[in-house]
């Protein structure tokens, strides 16, 4: 606002300062006001997708115990997909487990047991169909995802601010050069010459 007020009655003021400072005004009123509003409706549109998708993995991903039948080799496993558990060693192993339907199953599974003996058990999350798949994502790693998915909708917001101010500040200044390129176009062959009114 001071900004304004300085150029009202500036008589060096030209068009140019003045739309220069409106525009910081409205840059950072707009800024106050949409750059919250934005991380905020992205944030909870995250989190009512996230939780609706953490719902439906809880309705159709069950736990149930696997039983080692032979080891198979010991290897690093990949990350969990919400990111929750990091890098893990994994022993592979062959084991047999039932379904949530009551259908029987066997294959080879990783799982984090250090010494598996045939005959040892270990949780393992299945489908609606018995196949292992990883565990549901964590009510935590949903709220984090859907904060930090509004962080960076904000913060992506003020840039396309500051970005559009620069480009409009960059044109005036722009127009503003090529007025004075003219103007002394106009008047520089004649400066400083006796008589020539400059």
């Amino acid at each position: 606002m001071s900004g304004v007020w300085r150029w009202r009655h500036n008589p060096l003021r030209r068009r140019t300062d003045l739309a220069e400072a409106w525009l910081a005004l409205v840059t950072l009123v707009v800024m106050v006001l949409a750059v919250p509003a934005v991380g905020a409706l992205c944030g909870s549109l995250t989190d009512a997708s996230l939780r609706q998708a953490l719902a439906e993995q809880r309705r159709h991903r069950h736990v149930t115990a696997a039983v080692v039948v032979a080891r198979a080799e010991r290897q690093t496993g990949p990350a969990q997909p919400d990111g929750s558990m990091g890098r893990v060693t994994r022993t592979k192993v062959i084991a047999n487990w039932t379904a949530h339907d009551g259908s029987s199953h066997s294959g080879t599974l990783g799982t984090s047991l250090k010494a598996p003996a045939p005959g040892a058990t270990f949780r393992l999350w299945t489908d609606d169909h018995g196949s292992p798949v990883p565990h549901p994502m964590t009510t935590g790693a949903a709220e984090t995802h859907a904060v930090f998915s509004g962080i960076c909708a904000a913060a992506m917001a003020a840039g396309l601010i500051e970005g559009t101010r620069r480009l409009i500040v960059w044109r005036l200044i722009r127009r503003r050069y090529e007025r004075l390129d003219r103007a002394w176009a106009r008047y520089g062959p004649d400066w400083g010459r006796t008589g020539a009114g400059s």
